[in-house]
């Protein structure tokens, strides 16, 4: 499948490091030297050439400076701020809560024109219902341990999804069955979450795919991701969110979605599996 999106993000900022540590070689200078004149502890210098510390934007400042070259810091802070927006811990996303993350996002989804969702662990944000994303989300920030907001996240979340009702966005959705019976919310919750996904399906803007547990695979389950059109990849992992910008990443991904397409049930067959898994809970 390629180069995964967390070995990029390191990669990304190794290149930061490295471009740091010839700038200073360029400027004549030693660590030792470069840590003196910045007014750092003579290991800083170090840590920062060889990518164990990651430099803030003064520290780029302050090197820059340090190497006569001042005018390369801001190129050199864009490139540091995307290797830093590529591999972001949940926990310092949600640090103020999760409602701010929804609100964050929505100009992204507004601008997107098609959706590629595989959903492997939950039902996709933009189709959950209130009582499914309560749920999620009380889960969530308890497991976290970060501020509880859950209710203005909510929404916040349904604010979000209101893309798939409005303007001019088309939503290629896969589901892995399982995900029709994982309990994230009550009984009752599930139970309307499954109805609105049967209702959402008769959308002509939404195609929902369904893979099946017999599937035989020619792509193995992989952890939830949402394309936004071909410029962003954005990939779900227990403890972080990785954004993927990278061309060849992201067609990567794209490769993967189609193959995994091949494998889900639509239509008719996609409802019966749906009505099963609703059958299940009375």
């Amino acid at each position: 499948m390629g180069t995964s999106p967390l070995s990029s993000a390191r990669a990304a900022r190794a290149k930061i490091a490295e471009r740091l540590k010839q700038t200073m070689l360029d400027a004549g200078l030693t660590g030792l030297e470069l840590a003196d004149r910045c007014g750092w502890h003579k290991s800083k210098s170090s840590r920062i050439a060889r990518g164990i510390t990651p430099p803030s934007d003064d520290d780029i400042r302050a090197w820059c400076n340090a190497c006569g070259v001042p005018e390369l810091a801001a190129d050199l802070i864009a490139a540091s701020r995307t290797a830093d927006s590529m591999y972001v811990e949940w926990r310092q996303l949600h640090r103020d809560g999760l409602r701010q993350v929804h609100a964050k996002t929505t100009p992204l989804y507004q601008r997107t024109r098609t959706f590629r969702v595989y959903a492997s662990n939950v039902v996709p944000g933009m189709l959950q219902t209130a009582g499914y994303a309560t749920g999620l989300l009380r889960s969530i920030t308890t497991f976290q341990g970060t501020p509880d907001d859950v209710e203005r996240a909510v929404e916040a979340r349904l604010a979000r999804s209101r893309v798939v009702f409005e303007g001019d966005h088309g939503f290629a959705l896969l589901l892995e069955e399982a995900v029709l019976y994982y309990r994230v919310c009550d009984d009752e919750a599930m139970a309307n979450q499954l109805r609105a996904l049967l209702s959402l399906m008769a959308r002509p803007n939404v195609s929902l795919g369904i893979i099946p547990f017999e599937a035989r695979r020619t792509v193995w389950p992989l952890e939830a991701f949402y394309a936004f059109d071909e410029g962003l990849v954005a990939v779900e992992t227990l403890t972080a969110e990785i954004n993927v910008s990278s061309p060849g990443e992201i067609r990567t991904y794209l490769r993967a979605f189609h193959q995994l397409s091949q494998h889900a049930l639509r239509g008719t067959a996609a409802r019966s599996r749906i009505t099963r898994a609703l059958d299940t809970l009375g």
